[in-house]
């Protein structure tokens, strides 16, 4: 067996893992640490009990199965067992798991002490992935309550080392520095314009004419892929093969691009950055790296997903870069110059601060704690968290205490994400037909087509129930677990109705005839107006995605009948009673309204009208136009300013969200009490705001926000002058400079925490020193602010130790000092 980077410290690791429960152990991209420590934690049976490795990929996962296996002569299944969803290859021989996706959630959720597991291994744990941070919270929990002797391994070969000792303050670090040929960075700039895999192919056929060896390319999504790959045909000889390499080609075509190419032959391997780590790909000599990939990112207040094509962190450029140094001297030609190079953020966001929370927040309340009661290397931002708890609400998962409904017991029982479950759940309350059409729609949710540009949802679904292949495999589990029998008949009467239940707030409302759509969620998206979909009344958008500007585009989609929903989901709908102001007639607006989320289907006047509409109808008003049309009298704002600089300096003051959209959300509560006779957008002039805000704050808060940030500042001469204050900036406080004599240091409020920038004034009030550091002023630049001043303004007083001299509002004929 030849020897790997990892054989040097593989018995460290090993000590470490008998005598501590959490091990980090870092190593480069090849040194072994996926495949020949878990081989060697298996010959030499350091543990009893079975092992669980994680990959972040499920092609990672399937080739180190298969690799472990075949070292021993095994299938997949026997010793090395396989998890990933919709495939499970173990047994009772099995000692060793790898698995993906959600599985190690599921297995800690369905057994949480892991009976009979020893040893959790997370790999590629740089790559951030949700589900690894989430199962990582989970077992580190796991250890903590119930099993003190399951050993914790986290492998990475790019480790924010500070971060996780942080996070595993009694784990043992152990690194391993690889073996790496010397690999040359080459820099040849070209513009990310439309057209840009033209310039990419022809760097790419030069590098394969003048060097040896095949090339891995890094290529941010499918698109660029294919564009280079049809670019690169006729610029490249015969014996070189072109292969593709993204996450949505079958595992079949995944295999054939990371296989060795034939004896004669040479290969151009067009990857995603899914071949960034994990994967070893033979005869890889050249690199060729775009800097740019391809990320999703969740905007939480339209509840979809953006893909935004970004350039990569300096650590995915390193890692890129190392590919080409595997097997002997590489090259790395960098499409990107080394000042770009230089400038890239240190590591990637972590998925945890990007994504869609739903899942997370499912198995963090199925786990029975509350997102602040694990342990995370990166906390799941709030917003995004309430976000999905507002989502899983509409799902009839959660209720409004953000525990389990019975319905929610019954979505996690069926082993699926929160959508899909939700759907599966509503299909059995339609009948046999209705649950095989959704496992049919299950499977396709969980792995979009992407080769079909057939935006019809009935139709795409038509086509997989016609075919073999991972959407029937996938299909016919969900159904065998759901005891029904699948069939190819895709019920289109149906359908809507399944899809509704699964994607709640994707319920579309025709706004014209040119394809666009007002979605339940009160956004905006649009269809191919050359499609028929464009025309129909009413779709479900299952498949949307947001972009840079404008409507989202819709992918996929379902006509629907609001009078069937409403039918099929009364939920979905529901009656209300709307005020609003006219601003063209300066009149109140009342209606009762039937509606699907913010789609209103009907409405009916509202005759009988009272002041409390009134004030709601002005509330509506302000919420439309923004806070700003409040127009704050001095008083008023300056007590907000103060509270919003107490938030953002993190003061120890009880307040309230003060962004502007929080105090939108919450005008019923602070605004509305002070808003008794008001009837006109006019008449807001009136309220009392100061009040208001003090009596949302409390008296006791506002009276100790006046006390740490007070308006004003009393300056050595004994005058008072006012401190300005912005939340983005430290508080500024404007004095002529003979009325800071006396005072050595620079003034501070809130109890010593903020210092005060002075602004220093000239006799005519110009700014003659702006400083934080007013000591150091005194004893520095001050020389020749005096030197020059003397000359300018000899009648006032310019000391030699302004530190220690008497402050004074007067000129020398004047001035007379204390004695």
């Amino acid at each position: 067996m030849s020897q790997l980077p990892i054989d040097s410290v593989l018995d460290d690791v090993i000590s470490a893992l008998h005598s501590h429960s959490q091990v980090i152990l870092q190593a480069p991209p090849g040194a072994g640490k996926s495949t020949r420590l878990p081989s060697v934690l298996l010959e030499r049976q350091v543990f009893d009990g079975k092992i669980i490795l994680l990959e972040p990929r499920r092609l990672a996962a399937r080739n180190i199965a298969r690799f472990l296996a075949g070292q021993r002569g095994e299938r997949v299944g026997e010793t090395v067992g396989l998890r990933v969803r919709g495939e499970t290859q173990v047994s009772d021989k099995t000692r060793i798991e790898i698995v993906t996706e959600g599985v190690l959630t599921k297995m800690i959720q369905s057994d949480p002490e892991l009976a009979g597991v020893d040893l959790v291994i997370f790999d590629e744990f740089h790559e951030r992935s949700l589900h690894a941070d989430l199962a990582l919270a989970l077992s580190l929990d796991v250890q903590a309550g119930l099993r003190d002797d399951l050993t914790v391994l986290v492998m990475s070969a790019t480790l924010d080392s500070d971060a996780l000792t942080e996070l595993l303050p009694d784990a043992v670090l152990v690194i391993s520095d690889g073996r790496s040929f010397p690999v040359e960075a080459r820099y040849q700039p070209i513009a990310k314009q439309y057209g840009y895999e033209n310039a990419i192919a022809s760097a790419v056929a030069k590098l394969m004419e003048n060097e040896e060896g095949s090339a891995l390319v890094f290529l941010p999504g499918a698109g660029e892929i294919n564009r280079t790959a049809a670019a690169l045909a006729g610029k490249v000889p015969n014996d070189v093969m072109v292969c593709s390499l993204f996450g949505q080609l079958s595992a079949k075509e995944q295999q054939e691009a990371i296989a060795p190419a034939p004896i004669g032959k040479r290969k151009v391997v067009l990857a995603t950055n899914i071949a960034e780590t994990s994967l070893t790909i033979e005869g890889i000599r050249l690199v060729v790296d775009s800097g740019i990939e391809r990320v999703a990112r969740f905007n939480r207040k339209s509840g979809i997903t953006k893909l935004d094509t970004v350039q990569i962190a300096r650590s995915s450029a390193i890692q890129r870069m190392g590919r080409a140094g595997r097997l002997s001297e590489g090259i790395c030609l960098r499409l990107y110059s080394e000042d770009t190079f230089q400038r890239m953020r240190a590591v990637p966001d972590p998925e945890i601060v990007t994504s869609d929370l739903m899942q997370l927040v499912l198995e963090v309340v199925q786990w029975g704690c509350g997102a602040e009661d694990l342990q995370w290397l990166d906390l799941p931002p709030t917003q995004h968290w309430k976000q999905a708890v507002t989502l899983l609400e509409q799902l009839g998962v959660l209720d409004t205490n953000a525990s389990l409904t019975a319905k929610g017991q019954q979505v996690v029982a069926i082993g699926t994400d929160a959508r899909i479950g939700a759907m599966l759940h509503a299909a059995k309350a339609m009948g046999v037909q209705a649950l095989s059409t959704a496992c049919w729609l299950a499977a396709w949710a969980e792995e979009p087509p992407r080769s079909s540009r057939e935006p019809d949802l009935r139709l795409q679904l038509t086509m997989l129930a016609s075919q073999k292949g991972s959407h029937r495999q996938r299909a016919s589990q969900l159904a065998q677990r759901l005891g029904v029998a699948l069939t190819s008949d895709i019920n289109a009467d149906l359908l809507p109705a399944l899809a509704a239940s699964a994607w709640p707030d994707r319920v579309a409302k025709s706004r014209g005839n040119d394809g666009r759509f007002l979605l339940s969620n009160g956004h905006g998206a649009q269809i191919d107006a050359d499609h028929p979909l464009s025309g129909e009344d009413a779709l479900i958008a299952v498949d949307l995605m947001s972009v840079s500007q404008g409507d989202s585009r819709i992918f996929t989609a379902c006509r629907a009948d609001f009078t069937s929903l409403q039918t099929l989901l009364p939920s979905l709908f529901s009656e209300r009673e709307w005020v609003d102001w006219d601003d063209k007639k300066g009149a109140l607006i009342a209606e009762s309204q039937l509606r699907c989320g913010e789609i209103v289907l009907s409405r009916k006047p509202i005759t009988q009208r009272n002041e409390e509409m009134m004030t709601q109808a002005l509330l509506q008003a302000i919420k439309r136009k923004g806070i700003a049309c409040l127009a704050l009298p001095k008083k008023a704002e300056s007590l907000l300013v103060r509270a919003r600089c107490a938030l953002a300096w993190q003061l120890p003051v009880s307040l309230p969200a003060l962004d502007d959209q929080s105090m939108l959300a919450a005008l019923d509560e602070w605004l509305a009490p002070f808003m008794v006779g008001v009837k006109s957008m006019k008449g807001l002039q009136s309220v009392d705001t100061y009040s208001a805000l003090e009596a949302w704050f409390g008296w006791a808060t506002t009276k100790e926000l006046n006390r740490l940030l007070p308006e004003t500042y009393q300056v050595p001469t004994g005058s008072r002058y006012p401190i300005r204050y912005q939340a983005d900036q430290k508080p500024a406080l404007a004095v002529r400079m003979q009325e800071m004599y006396g005072q050595a240091h620079s003034p501070t409020i809130a109890d010593g925490q903020v210092t005060l920038v002075v602004e220093l004034l000239s006799p005519a009030q110009r700014p003659l020193q702006i400083t934080q550091d007013l000591a150091g002023f005194w004893q520095g630049s001050y020389r020749e602010v005096q030197k020059e001043m003397k000359g300018r303004y000899p009648k006032h007083v310019w000391p030699d130790d302004p530190a220690n001299h008497q402050p004074t509002t007067l000129t020398k004929r004047h001035f007379k000092p204390d004695a």
